[in-house]
């Protein structure tokens, strides 16, 4: 990583390199899932920035680049949903990153759909894939994460079905707009910082999440 760095900037201070990681579970087979919507918003961002996401990394498709300034390494996991933690883990480790700089993007059954947050750190609420990467960062839960709503099973639907199951038109177009409000809340954070944007986007977002609650999908 230091060698990479001193390519960019050798007379300045670097600032702090964070690390995004979006979970999802790898093949076509899942590709537009509502569990794949992490993989989804590291897509946008890359695009975003041009970086691109040609490498592979700790069981991960993997990419670095700069924001700004900012040091920036993105990365989804190949280990499936579950396992999430088999490539995260070893990733922060490798760049000896303070899990405070390691940002994980994740679908939200508990949001509605397309409405986003940004908490600096939390349990796992059932979501798996957390779960795995909490347990390799030794119970560690002190990590900020993008939390991605793709909203709540209909009737009795099973989750795991519901999850597994890609986005009609409507839910589709929401996600759409939600990933470009992503991409723009990630660069907020990487140029003010985790808390001021935070708390700037978590207002907009509340007041969308009023606006969508009750509408269908």
């Amino acid at each position: 990583m230091l060698n990479w760095l001193s390519k960019r900037c050798l007379c300045t201070l670097v600032p702090r390199p964070w690390l995004f990681v979006g979970l999802g579970n790898p093949g076509n087979k899942y590709a537009g899932t509502r569990h794949n919507v992490g993989f989804e918003m590291i897509d946008a961002f890359a695009e975003s920035q041009g970086i691109p996401m040609n490498t592979a990394h700790s069981k991960a498709i993997f990419g670095k680049g700069f924001v700004g300034e900012v040091p920036v390494f993105l990365a989804k996991p190949q280990t499936y949903m579950n396992l999430s933690g088999e490539s995260t883990g070893p990733l922060a480790a490798y760049y000896k990153l303070p899990l405070s700089q390691v940002l994980v993007f994740h679908d939200d059954m508990t949001l509605p759909c397309g409405v986003l947050r940004l908490f600096d750190k939390g349990g796992h609420g059932s979501h798996k894939g957390l779960k795995s990467v909490i347990y390799h960062f030794r119970g560690n839960r002190e990590f900020p994460r993008l939390r991605i709503g793709i909203g709540s099973p209909p009737g009795q639907m099973d989750p795991k079905a519901f999850l597994l199951q890609k986005f009609n038109l409507t839910a589709r177009q929401r996600i759409d707009e939600a990933l470009q409000e992503g991409v723009d809340a990630l660069k907020l954070l990487l140029s003010k910082g985790f808390a001021e944007s935070a708390k700037r986007f978590n207002k907009e977002q509340k007041y969308k999440h009023l606006r969508v609650q009750n509408l269908p999908v």
